[in-house]
């Protein structure tokens, strides 16, 4: 008799809540599927089994419940934006700062580069001014070298005029013993 009863087969949702979407669902109606589950080892069975598929309770309660979801996804999709907003601050921030950074590292470089500079044209104008100065002193110092050069060639010049003083003397005087037949007093003028 059981073989002659048309067979129901019940299909059920899983009774667990089903995990939170990751995006808001639009303003759609939940799709209500059917499965039916594979046969699992029929008996060949010449009777013909009607299958009637019934729709799970909870089915209905979240259609009773979807104001509840509704408001839940609302308020999540609230959390998201201020999180979102909050996300956006926060980077604006961290941009304002390094922009503002970066603003006062260009000006200490700048303030650096212009220090420098002053600092190298004072260099340039001391280099300058002690170029001039060694220019000077070279210029004093060959003038007393030249001054030295002339003292000692007209030093030079007096020796060779007294040297040749001495041996015209030596000669007229030699010239005079000679012509009056005497000798000199002093032979070698060291006695």
């Amino acid at each position: 008799m059981a073989e002659d009863q048309p067979k129901k087969v019940i299909e059920s949702e899983p009774c667990s809540d089903p995990p939170p979407p990751s995006d808001p669902p639009a303003a759609e109606p939940a799709e209500e599927k059917t499965v039916i589950p594979p046969p699992a080892e029929e008996k060949p069975d010449d009777s013909k089994a009607i299958v009637v598929v019934e729709k799970c309770e909870e089915v209905e309660e979240k259609k009773a419940e979807a104001p509840h979801d509704r408001d839940v996804v609302l308020a999540r999709v609230a959390t998201e934006k201020r999180l979102s907003l909050i996300q956006a601050w926060e980077e604006s921030e961290k941009s304002k700062a390094e922009n503002k950074a970066q603003k006062k590292v260009s000006a200490v470089a700048a303030w650096e580069n212009s220090k420098k500079a002053n600092i190298e044209a004072e260099l340039k104008k001391i280099e300058e001014k002690l170029e001039k100065k060694k220019a000077e002193y070279v210029e004093k110092m060959k003038n007393k070298v030249a001054m030295v050069h002339k003292a000692a060639e007209e030093k030079r010049a007096m020796v060779e005029a007294r040297r040749g003083e001495d041996l015209l003397k030596a000669e007229e005087i030699a010239a005079k013993y000679r012509a009056t037949g005497t000798a000199p007093k002093k032979l070698l003028g060291f006695f």
